[in-house]
């Protein structure tokens, strides 16, 4: 299946086109002479997490950074109890962002090395990485590829994807404190714009969540993956008003203490979007899911559904708003089944002063078993956490920061959750960082 959606991809960039170069989904609105924009719902890209300018492109980046935490809840290997504890990292990081008038490609890889200072057992290697690349086939015909990896091992850790305006259903929202946890995901999307104010395309995604150690993340299946694509149509209104629809398909898996669950959605949301002076812009997507779920060894079952997603972006020189809701049907979200998912994310950067800024972002997640409880080991859960921090650019190549986060968790009958369900984080950190030009 996935071969055939990227099969699909590519054909589908391949095909001729007579347009310019289609600009970011967080730039300025176009003109009704300018390239058409992907929909925030199908092209997945985050919205801007910094105030000012864009990023620069060109440059080959390398850097370092120390951190030391205390988390008042660690789960210690050798009592099994949570107590406190002072943690030291350090991670080493190399970038790459390169752009010519037909092509972007990002790489990115950031190893970081974890000590504990009571409980050396946990000690441990996490990393991210992940690559990106655009190309335009023609004028008015794209094509974007994505691939990102982490390993991770604790609940504080990870990679953070941003807030966009996607209605792909999440993934792992559910965090098993201090286990050993893979995740990949591939992406793709291609675009074409066949008349001046109008414009269709498709995207795929993959994703893969792993515990290599089951008994670090008792209660939650050992591995789940979900599958899905979709393809839609887009009209411009206006300069600053689109209109148009999806479809989306969605299968998803999950194996817990023998039992497989897979789960298969289909959805069509028509979709609205809002571009203004200002860098605000507003996606507004809704429509009706049909869901079917098979878990062993209840008998199978599905229905139709409502689905909405709405979600902003609002840039300002000194400060930046982005925040999101969905209601959808989910499954492998960390467990197993389909569940009814709700779920919001907010985040919002000030630059207070010319060298200081800060940020605060909070995220939450409700899960209810589409199955009746008598029926489900899992009947659902919920999860909230929240990041405020601070960042201080010392000079051009170095950095301090310091800040405080939570995780609070509730999840019926998961024994790794119920041991530990909420824990707190107060960390500071230095970074070092030089960025080359390339091409200069």
């Amino acid at each position: 299946m996935l071969t055939r959606i990227c099969l699909g991809l590519a054909l589908l960039a391949a095909m001729p086109a007579w347009s310019q170069v289609e600009p970011s989904a967080t730039g300025p609105p176009p003109s009704s002479d300018e390239a058409m924009q992907a929909p925030p719902s199908v092209s997945g890209e985050a919205y801007p997490a910094e105030t000012g300018s864009e990023a620069r492109s060109n440059y080959l980046r390398a850097g370092v950074s120390l951190n030391t935490s205390y988390d008042d809840k660690v789960l210690a290997s050798s009592s099994g109890q949570p107590a406190g504890d002072i943690t030291y990292s350090v991670g080493p990081s190399i970038s790459l962002d390169q752009s010519t008038p037909r092509t972007h490609r990002t790489l990115a890889y950031n190893p970081g090395f974890t000590f504990y200072q009571h409980d050396s057992a946990l000690n441990s290697l996490n990393q991210n990485a992940a690559a990106g690349f655009q190309y335009l086939m023609s004028p008015h015909s794209r094509i974007s590829l994505e691939d990102s990896f982490s390993q991770t091992s604790n609940s504080f850790q990870g990679p953070n994807g941003g807030i966009s305006g996607s209605t792909q259903p999440p993934t792992g929202v559910v965090v098993a404190p201090y286990a050993q946890q893979l995740r990949n995901t591939w992406s793709g999307e291609a675009s074409y714009q066949f008349s001046r104010n109008g414009m269709f395309g498709g995207s795929g995604i993959y994703t893969l969540l792993n515990y290599p150690n089951p008994a670090q993340a008792a209660g939650l299946p050992s591995s789940s993956n979900s599958l899905g694509g979709a393809g839609f149509y887009n009209l411009r209104l206006s300069s600053k008003q689109y209109v148009g629809v999806t479809y989306q398909y969605t299968h998803m898996s999950a194996t817990l203490t023998g039992s497989p669950s897979v789960t298969q959605i289909h959805t069509i949301n028509s979709f609205y979007t809002l571009h203004l002076k200002g860098g605000f812009l507003l996606s507004l997507s809704g429509g009706p899911q049909h869901f079917s779920e098979s878990q062993f060894p209840f008998p199978a079952s599905g229905a139709w559904t409502p689905g909405i997603s709405a979600s902003t972006s609002w840039q300002l020189s000194r400060i930046n708003v982005a925040g999101s809701y969905t209601r959808t049907v989910s499954g492998a979200g960390g467990l197993a089944g389909a569940f009814h998912l709700e779920s919001g994310s907010a985040d919002v950067t000030w630059q207070f002063a010319r060298s200081w800024s800060a940020n605060a972002s909070a995220n939450y997640s409700t899960q209810r078993n589409v199955l009746p409880s008598l029926l489900s080991g899992t009947p659902g859960g919920h999860t909230i956490s929240g990041t405020a921090s601070v960042q201080h650019p010392i000079n051009d190549h170095l950095s301090a920061g310091f800040g405080y986060s939570r995780i609070q968790q509730s999840y019926g009958g998961i024994a790794v959750i119920s041991a530990n369900p909420d824990s707190d984080r107060v960390y500071g950190s230095i970074s070092y960082q030089l960025a080359k030009p390339l091409g200069k």
